[in-house]
């Protein structure tokens, strides 16, 4: 008999190949219900009907949605997603290799700056609760929770790259090539994309550290005289972890769907940049591969975060 982490791994693997099929399949049928047709951007605004009608039998349009989506679906997984008839870049170099890294830096930086604010202005509304920085905590939390995203990055660029001329408005640069530049192009990106999640690590360290303030063994630890940053930062924040990666994980895929906003505003070469233009020059290929990277990432978010619970409580190791 398998061992019980092996179960549920194999149970997880596959609730997430039937997820990505879900996905695949929604994904596809809206994709040919949209409006417009491909074909006429393809060959532009002077065509004789018979290059259309080639062009159209080419690309498998005249076949069934069923045998359409079959012939995508077995050169997706053998890693053969076509070409992208305006760039004509190789859909897998340009989802994969260009466009992920740019968004995975985005949201990951984004993450850095939401847990590196958010945690430690949890720790003080909670330790401090009813003050005067419990207050200041709490407004920067529904501030941050209150501007949409593309409104924030708007006002940001015409404050920080505008006004004072701080920081670039649009362009990427890699941080993994150039740390210096890449950060300086990625801040004002970063901050918009991370605000939101600001105050809702916040919010959520707040209210678990308060609930673990008055548990007997943060009392125990008082009374052996540890010092109050130790009860607070290794008693209590041991047991604020469980929820606070519970909603890290649930809001990451919120992230990803709010980095396609904030690329598009910031004019970043991302999955939301290339999405945003697939959808407007009606490749539906690109758009496919778009959303189905996406769906992959949510759905390895979770995994990742299903797993971290056994690492943060023992008790579900035994099970």
């Amino acid at each position: 008999m398998a061992p019980p982490w092996l179960r549920r791994t194999l149970v997880a693997i596959g609730q997430t190949l039937l997820v990505l099929f879900v996905v695949s399949v929604v994904s596809f049928v809206f994709l040919k219900l949209t409006p417009g047709d491909p074909v006429t951007v393809m060959l532009g605004s002077d065509f004789s009907q018979d290059a259309y009608d080639k062009l159209y039998h080419d690309l498998g349009l005249d076949q069934p949605w069923a045998l359409q989506y079959w012939h995508w679906l077995h050169s997706f997984v053998q890693g053969d997603w076509g070409q992208s008839y305006v760039s004509h870049q190789d859909i897998f170099d340009l989802a994969v290799k260009e466009a992920l890294p740019v968004t995975l830096t985005l949201a990951g930086l984004s993450l850095l700056i939401a847990l590196l604010v958010g945690i430690p202005l949890g720790v003080i509304a909670a330790v401090r609760r009813n003050s005067w920085a419990d207050v200041l905590a709490s407004v920067t939390a529904v501030g941050g929770n209150a501007f949409p995203s593309f409104f924030l990055g708007v006002v940001l660029i015409w404050v920080f790259g505008v006004w004072l001329g701080w920081f670039p408005t649009m362009g990427y640069v890699s941080p993994w090539q150039d740390w210096r530049a890449g950060l300086w192009h990625l801040a004002l990106p970063a901050l918009t994309l991370g605000a939101w999640y600001v105050g809702l690590i916040a919010a959520v360290t707040r209210s678990s550290l308060l609930e673990v303030l008055g548990q007997p063994y943060m009392a125990a630890a008082r009374a052996r005289g540890e010092p109050q940053w130790r009860v607070i930062w290794v008693h209590g924040m041991r047991n604020v972890l469980m929820p606070l990666v519970t909603v890290i994980g649930l809001q990451l895929g919120g992230m990803l769907r709010g980095a396609v906003m904030t690329e598009v505003v910031f004019t970043l070469p991302g999955l939301g940049m290339m999405i945003t233009q697939a959808v407007q020059t009606r490749e539906y290929t690109v758009v496919q591969a778009g959303i189905m990277m996406t769906a992959l990432l949510f759905v390895l978010v979770n995994f990742i975060v299903d797993q971290t619970y056994v690492l943060l409580d023992p008790r579900l190791r035994k099970k």
